[in-house]
């Protein structure tokens, strides 16, 4: 509904234009081009809020409404751009990772776990229903989820083959590629033709030193222009596996191991990259960086997928040639924040998000705010905050 009355505005300047520039013409007057409008201006930052919940995990803008979303694991709280809280889903046990605003469909999409139920959802948010604080994730049918079937197979190969699941832990050869599930999510083109938009999704990847098959970070591409015959209602008692097959692609980036893979991902149009934020690896025949860039403008190639048990190809991508460069392993990144929230103007200006906590009445709450900062490229951090702090 929103996205009509936007058009309709967006109708209504035209004409209020053309009319200005047609009576200048007849009065004699000199006609003179009424710029076209932009995006609207943003903030230096938005507060998120302080909530007794689980810590920042990832923020999504609706630029146009004027909102911004903050995932603190169980919570999802929506705030205008001045902080001020507008409303709040609540009742969620699993594990509500990053998030994305869809501008096609005027939604949020967000990662979803439930490991101990084998259930790896895309949480899909109607962010105009969303209108007042603790909206209950099961009955106010804000919500609704969309399983990934390629994620559950990946997190529960049996891969010594002893017939039995390991369940959520680091310390064993099982999950395929180390996947402990999913967090990062971002809209973006398609990283083979056709370049339509399409949802990414990264893998969690445990951290395990142990092992050599799980320093790849794996990501999943799907068209969800025909995901409403999948959508489901969220039922932790009776989870639901309505969802696609497989993925439109499936790619592999070799970064080396990670604690917990891609915390937040994020496509840039501005330079037609893709930034990954994680949490340092602990393999010392890496560098541990904390932010990787995939080369948006280098296609795809098959290659092998690197330390499997068995041969292994995949579609693999590149890490943009810049920023600190490991030698030994040949690994691109950077040192900087964005793990805990990571939104694209695609201007060259970035929300990086900082994540915190604060006491009230001997109760520690989560805190989260979202930074306004400028690219630079500059290493270690190549991120410049806008906002001078006193």
């Amino acid at each position: 509904m929103r996205r009509n009355a936007h058009a309709r505005l967006a109708a209504l300047s035209l004409s209020v234009s053309a009319v200005v520039v047609s009576a200048a013409v007849a009065g004699g007057g000199t006609a003179r081009a009424v710029p076209a409008a932009g995006p609207p201006p943003v903030p230096a930052a938005v507060d998120g809020g302080k909530w007794r919940s689980g810590h920042l995990q990832g923020t999504a803008l609706d630029r146009d409404g004027g909102f911004m979303y903050f995932s603190f694991t169980d919570l999802l709280v929506k705030t205008d751009l001045r902080g001020r809280p507008v409303g709040s889903v609540t009742g969620f046990t699993g594990h509500l990772g990053d998030l994305d605003f869809n501008k096609d469909d005027g939604r949020v999409y967000g990662s979803l776990e439930y490991k101990s139920a084998q259930a790896f959802y895309i949480a899909i948010f109607d962010g105009d229903r969303i209108t007042r604080m603790n909206m209950d994730a099961h009955s106010t049918g804000v919500v609704s989820t969309v399983h990934l079937k390629e994620v559950v197979k990946d997190y529960t190969a049996d891969m010594n083959g002893d017939g039995v699941f390991d369940g959520n832990t680091a310390n064993t050869p099982d999950h395929r590629y180390g996947c402990s599930g999913i967090d990062g999510v971002s809209f973006g083109p398609g990283l083979d033709p056709p370049r339509r938009p399409r949802l990414t999704v990264a893998y969690g990847v445990y951290s395990n030193t142990s092992r050599t098959d799980n320093d790849h970070q794996v990501l999943l591409q799907y068209d969800v222009r025909f995901w409403k015959r999948y959508e489901k209602p969220l039922s932790e008692s009776d989870p639901h596996t309505s969802g696609p097959a497989r993925p439109d692609g499936k790619f592999f980036v070799y970064t080396g191991n990670t604690t917990y893979g891609v915390q937040n991902l994020e496509y840039d149009a501005h330079s037609g990259d893709w930034r990954m934020a994680v949490y340092k690896g602990k393999k010392k025949t890496f560098p541990n960086y904390s932010l990787f860039v995939i080369d948006g403008s280098e296609r795809t190639r098959w290659g092998l997928v690197r330390g499997q048990a068995s041969p292994e190809v995949g579609r693999m991508l590149t890490l943009a040639p810049r920023g600190l460069h490991d030698e030994e392993s040949d690994v691109y990144g950077y040192q900087s924040a964005g793990q805990y929230g990571l939104v694209s103007l695609d201007d060259g200006r970035f929300y990086v998000a900082e994540a915190g906590t604060a006491e009230s009445d001997g109760v520690t709450l989560r805190t989260g705010r979202a930074v306004l900062h400028r690219w630079t490229g500059l290493t270690p951090n190549p991120f410049e905050p806008l906002l001078r702090r006193r």
